[in-house]
Protein backbone atom coordinates (compact mmCIF):
# COMPACT_ATOMS: atom_id res chain seq x y z
CA UNK A 1 0.00 0.00 0.00
CA UNK A 2 1.63 3.64 -0.98
CA UNK A 3 0.60 7.39 -0.95
CA UNK A 4 0.73 8.06 -5.40
CA UNK A 5 1.15 11.63 -3.75
CA UNK A 6 5.12 11.27 -4.46
CA UNK A 7 4.93 11.41 -8.24
CA UNK A 8 2.77 14.10 -8.47
CA UNK A 9 4.31 16.93 -10.37
CA UNK A 10 4.77 20.18 -7.88
CA UNK A 11 4.06 18.09 -4.53
CA UNK A 12 6.45 19.03 -1.37
CA UNK A 13 4.93 16.55 0.68
CA UNK A 14 7.07 17.03 3.58
CA UNK A 15 5.83 20.68 3.25
CA UNK A 16 2.44 19.41 3.06
CA UNK A 17 2.07 17.20 6.13
CA UNK A 18 5.19 17.74 8.18
CA UNK A 19 6.56 14.44 7.34
CA UNK A 20 9.04 13.49 4.65
CA UNK A 21 7.56 10.88 1.57
CA UNK A 22 9.93 8.23 2.04
CA UNK A 23 8.54 7.82 5.93
CA UNK A 24 5.07 7.13 4.20
CA UNK A 25 5.99 5.09 2.48
CA UNK A 26 7.84 2.87 4.59
CA UNK A 27 5.21 3.42 6.83
CA UNK A 28 2.21 2.06 4.35
CA UNK A 29 4.53 -0.49 2.83
CA UNK A 30 4.62 -2.03 6.09
CA UNK A 31 1.19 -1.70 7.33
CA UNK A 32 -0.82 -5.00 6.22
CA UNK A 33 -3.56 -4.26 8.71
CA UNK A 34 -3.84 -0.74 8.64
CA UNK A 35 -6.29 -0.01 12.17
CA UNK A 36 -6.98 3.05 14.83
CA UNK A 37 -3.21 2.74 16.32
CA UNK A 38 -0.85 2.22 13.58
CA UNK A 39 -2.82 4.61 10.68
CA UNK A 40 -1.19 7.63 9.63
CA UNK A 41 -3.02 10.50 11.39
CA UNK A 42 -3.66 13.83 10.76
CA UNK A 43 -5.63 17.00 12.24
CA UNK A 44 -7.97 19.11 9.79
CA UNK A 45 -10.16 21.81 10.25
CA UNK A 46 -10.05 20.74 14.44
CA UNK A 47 -10.51 17.24 14.89
CA UNK A 48 -8.57 13.77 13.98
CA UNK A 49 -8.02 12.19 10.72
CA UNK A 50 -7.05 9.06 10.63
CA UNK A 51 -6.41 7.39 6.52
CA UNK A 52 -7.15 4.26 7.02
CA UNK A 53 -7.31 3.14 3.32
CA UNK A 54 -5.98 5.23 0.46
CA UNK A 55 -5.54 5.14 -3.46
CA UNK A 56 -3.56 1.51 -4.25
CA UNK A 57 -5.30 -0.16 -1.04
CA UNK A 58 -8.39 -0.66 -2.86
CA UNK A 59 -6.69 -0.22 -6.45
CA UNK A 60 -7.91 3.62 -6.09
CA UNK A 61 -11.61 2.44 -5.48
CA UNK A 62 -12.62 4.16 -2.05
CA UNK A 63 -11.01 5.94 0.90
CA UNK A 64 -11.63 5.39 4.00
CA UNK A 65 -10.64 7.70 6.82
CA UNK A 66 -12.00 7.32 10.72
CA UNK A 67 -12.87 11.22 12.02
CA UNK A 68 -13.01 12.44 15.95
CA UNK A 69 -14.50 14.84 15.84
CA UNK A 70 -15.31 17.58 18.86
CA UNK A 71 -18.72 18.69 19.63
CA UNK A 72 -19.99 21.68 17.80
CA UNK A 73 -17.40 21.00 14.80
CA UNK A 74 -19.02 22.36 11.66
CA UNK A 75 -18.00 21.57 7.95
CA UNK A 76 -19.42 24.46 5.40
CA UNK A 77 -22.20 23.47 2.82
CA UNK A 78 -20.27 22.08 -0.32
CA UNK A 79 -20.34 19.59 -3.22
CA UNK A 80 -17.92 17.43 -4.66
CA UNK A 81 -18.42 16.98 -8.19
CA UNK A 82 -16.03 13.96 -9.16
CA UNK A 83 -16.41 11.89 -5.84
CA UNK A 84 -19.10 10.07 -3.96
CA UNK A 85 -19.44 10.28 -0.18
CA UNK A 86 -20.38 8.36 2.88
CA UNK A 87 -20.56 8.61 6.66
CA UNK A 88 -21.12 5.81 8.92
CA UNK A 89 -21.42 6.75 12.32
CA UNK A 90 -19.66 4.83 15.21
CA UNK A 91 -20.60 7.40 18.31
CA UNK A 92 -21.89 10.37 18.96
CA UNK A 93 -24.42 12.27 16.75
CA UNK A 94 -24.07 14.23 13.42
CA UNK A 95 -26.88 16.73 11.75
CA UNK A 96 -26.01 15.91 8.00
CA UNK A 97 -27.56 18.52 5.74
CA UNK A 98 -28.02 16.65 2.23
CA UNK A 99 -29.67 19.35 -0.43
CA UNK A 100 -31.45 20.84 2.11
CA UNK A 101 -32.79 18.03 3.49
CA UNK A 102 -32.01 17.82 7.76
CA UNK A 103 -30.79 13.93 8.57
CA UNK A 104 -29.97 13.86 12.29
CA UNK A 105 -27.78 10.26 12.53
CA UNK A 106 -26.65 8.55 15.71
CA UNK A 107 -24.51 5.31 15.96
CA UNK A 108 -25.46 2.42 13.46
CA UNK A 109 -26.59 5.43 11.00
CA UNK A 110 -25.10 5.57 7.33
CA UNK A 111 -25.46 8.84 4.86
CA UNK A 112 -24.72 8.24 1.11
CA UNK A 113 -24.13 11.62 -0.35
CA UNK A 114 -23.47 11.28 -4.14
CA UNK A 115 -21.33 13.91 -6.45
CA UNK A 116 -23.10 16.94 -7.23
CA UNK A 117 -25.28 16.66 -3.99
CA UNK A 118 -25.01 19.71 -1.78
CA UNK A 119 -24.52 18.59 1.84
CA UNK A 120 -22.18 19.42 4.89
CA UNK A 121 -22.61 18.61 9.00
CA UNK A 122 -22.12 19.44 12.35
CA UNK A 123 -21.66 17.59 15.63
CA UNK A 124 -24.78 17.61 17.36
CA UNK A 125 -24.06 15.67 20.85
CA UNK A 126 -22.28 16.85 24.22
CA UNK A 127 -18.78 14.31 23.39
CA UNK A 128 -16.94 13.34 20.73
CA UNK A 129 -18.40 11.92 17.76
CA UNK A 130 -16.57 9.00 15.47
CA UNK A 131 -17.29 8.40 11.89
CA UNK A 132 -16.19 6.57 9.21
CA UNK A 133 -15.89 8.48 6.05
CA UNK A 134 -15.97 6.52 2.26
CA UNK A 135 -14.68 8.61 -0.59
CA UNK A 136 -15.70 7.13 -3.95
CA UNK A 137 -13.67 6.50 -5.78
CA UNK A 138 -10.08 7.20 -3.71
CA UNK A 139 -7.86 8.74 -5.46
CA UNK A 140 -5.10 11.63 -4.64
CA UNK A 141 -7.73 14.43 -5.59
CA UNK A 142 -10.76 14.91 -3.87
CA UNK A 143 -11.31 15.19 0.08
CA UNK A 144 -8.50 13.19 0.75
CA UNK A 145 -6.29 15.18 -1.40
CA UNK A 146 -7.22 18.50 -0.05
CA UNK A 147 -7.24 17.10 3.35
CA UNK A 148 -3.66 16.44 2.78
CA UNK A 149 -2.48 19.34 1.40
CA UNK A 150 -4.24 21.73 4.71
CA UNK A 151 -3.77 18.97 7.46
CA UNK A 152 -0.80 18.84 10.02
CA UNK A 153 0.82 15.20 10.35
CA UNK A 154 0.12 14.15 14.11
CA UNK A 155 2.99 11.58 15.54
CA UNK A 156 1.46 11.99 19.00
CA UNK A 157 -2.14 10.94 19.09
CA UNK A 158 -2.11 12.08 22.99
CA UNK A 159 -1.15 15.54 21.63
CA UNK A 160 -3.55 16.73 19.15
CA UNK A 161 -3.19 20.51 18.27
CA UNK A 162 -4.74 23.10 19.67
CA UNK A 163 -7.94 24.34 17.70
CA UNK A 164 -7.51 27.94 15.50
CA UNK A 165 -9.52 28.97 13.07
CA UNK A 166 -9.33 27.63 9.51
CA UNK A 167 -7.42 29.54 6.80
CA UNK A 168 -11.16 29.80 4.90
CA UNK A 169 -8.90 31.53 2.40
CA UNK A 170 -6.81 28.59 1.81
CA UNK A 171 -8.99 26.14 2.27
CA UNK A 172 -11.56 27.15 -0.93
CA UNK A 173 -8.64 27.33 -3.11
CA UNK A 174 -7.75 24.17 -2.20
CA UNK A 175 -11.13 22.52 -2.53
CA UNK A 176 -11.64 23.99 -6.28
CA UNK A 177 -8.23 22.29 -7.12
CA UNK A 178 -9.98 19.11 -5.94
CA UNK A 179 -13.22 19.12 -7.00
CA UNK A 180 -15.01 20.54 -4.35
CA UNK A 181 -17.29 23.47 -4.27
CA UNK A 182 -17.98 25.34 -0.74
CA UNK A 183 -21.22 26.82 -1.62
CA UNK A 184 -21.13 28.84 2.24
CA UNK A 185 -22.44 27.87 5.91
CA UNK A 186 -24.59 25.06 6.52
CA UNK A 187 -28.37 26.44 5.48
CA UNK A 188 -30.06 24.97 8.81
Amino acid sequence: MALILANTPGVDLHKRTNVRWEELEVMFSELTNVNLDNAPAYWFLNARHLLLAHNESGDGAYSLIHLTAPPRLETPYHLHRAEDEAFYVLEGELTVIRDGEKIVAGPGSYTFLPRGVPHGFRTSSDKDSQVLIHAIPGGKVGFVGMMLEMAIRIYDRHQLPAATPPDLKKLSSLCEQNNISILGPLPI
